[in-house]
């Protein structure tokens, strides 16, 4: 028998990883991330369809498979060993190097110790929604685009994850009211006779814990200032005003579940040119006299760049407005389907005229009227 080359070795070594990976579950894909993506990324993407698909949140058919898979995917995907293994060999490759035997972390578990409890919406506090605008171009509201854009925000602090001590060692009962989070102070009424009300404790401000060495990298704090990066995806026909939320990406804090991030969606103010009111795009079109009076012929290029062939015949006067059926906006979710555009002509007169040109109107005046009264 033949031996193998390295190259052919290298071939069929390449062919099993492929048909492994066919054959396994696809994590990147359940997590809807790339290949490439970053532990970030992959953390911020459990987090978010985590609580999407989460049973007692989502009760459509199939979402709680669905949140049972997001967990397995991160848990391989957020493991540096798992995922070298799976990256490689895909989930077949995962469970021949566990002897055939996956022991797979409860879903629930998980999702309570990243979240720190469950969905229950009597349980979940949310923090404040942040909103703001986000101006786009009017050919970007025509065409539709992928911008990117970054957005500051607080996030819990990757090495304490919240608690604002250097270690779990670090936060202690506190003294003060004994780990309840209350003190008891006792009034004086009159000689002999005291009343007993209850306060906050001013020492941990009602945490019942105090931070015995506080956290090098947020001194404390327990979040840190985040330059996050997000794309809007800006679809063809978007409307002023139109909102996009992106759940879950406001302020973090251990005290609430972030906010969700809210964009209103507004059209740059931009001098002349294009103009939109709805579905409706206008356009202002400047000629001169003698196409005003003999017709013209002109190519507008759209927003998009396809040109636009305008042609009028015989006199057209100041302010006559032209409607050009299909050629406005394309209408939101119905990108099929588009507004008329709306040419509005400006006739430019010259500041002066030869003697030469003023002899011809003159002539052409003169005759015109002749003509005129012979036919009456």
């Amino acid at each position: 028998m033949a031996l193998l080359s390295s190259w052919q070795i290298a071939l069929l070594w390449l062919s099993w990883v492929i048909l492994s990976l066919a054959a396994g579950a696809d994590y990147y894909k359940i997590l809807d991330v790339a290949r490439t993506a970053s532990e970030q990324d992959i953390k911020k993407a459990y987090k978010k369809l985590s609580r999407k698909f989460h049973p007692d949140k989502n009760k459509s058919p199939g979402a709680e498979e669905r949140f049972v898979d997001i967990a397995t995917a991160y848990e391989v995907l957020s493991d540096p060993k798992q995922k070298l293994v799976y990256d490689q060999f895909g989930e077949e490759g995962l469970k021949k190097s566990a002897q055939g035997q996956q022991h797979h972390a409860n879903p629930f578990d998980m999702f309570s110790q990243f979240f720190g409890g469950g969905m229950r919406e009597d349980q979940v506090r949310r923090g404040p929604t942040m909103m703001t605008e986000f101006e786009i171009s009017l050919a970007d509201a025509y065409t539709g685009n992928s911008i990117d854009f970054m957005l500051k925000k607080k996030v819990l602090c990757d090495h304490c994850r919240g608690s604002g001590a250097a270690s779990d060692g670090d936060v202690k009962p506190c003294g003060g009211c004994n780990g309840s989070g209350v003190k008891y102070v006792r009034h004086q009424i009159m000689p002999g006779m005291f009343a007993q009300s209850q306060m906050t404790c001013d020492e941990c401000q009602g945490r019942g814990k105090i931070i015995a060495r506080p956290c090098p990298h947020c001194g404390g704090a327990k979040v840190l200032d985040h330059t996050a990066h997000y794309t809007l995806e800006v679809e063809p026909g978007i409307p002023e005003g139109h909102e996009v939320v992106f759940e879950g990406e406001a302020d973090e804090s251990p005290d609430w579940e972030a906010g969700d991030v809210v964009l209103k969606v507004r059209m740059k103010k931009e001098q002349g040119g294009w103009r939109r009111k709805e579905g409706s795009l206008y356009w202002r079109e400047t000629i001169g006299v003698q196409e005003a009076l003999l017709g013209f012929e002109r190519n507008l290029t759209h927003l998009d760049g396809h040109v636009v062939t305008l042609r009028k015949d015989g006199v057209t006067q100041p302010g006559f407005v032209q409607q050009v059926k299909g050629e406005g906006m394309p209408l939101f979710e119905r990108h099929k389907e588009h507004g008329d555009l709306f040419i509005e002509y400006t006739v430019v007169l010259p500041t002066s005229l030869s003697d030469h040109t003023k002899r011809a109107l003159q002539d052409v005046f003169r005759e015109g009227g002749h003509k005129a009264k012979t036919e009456l």
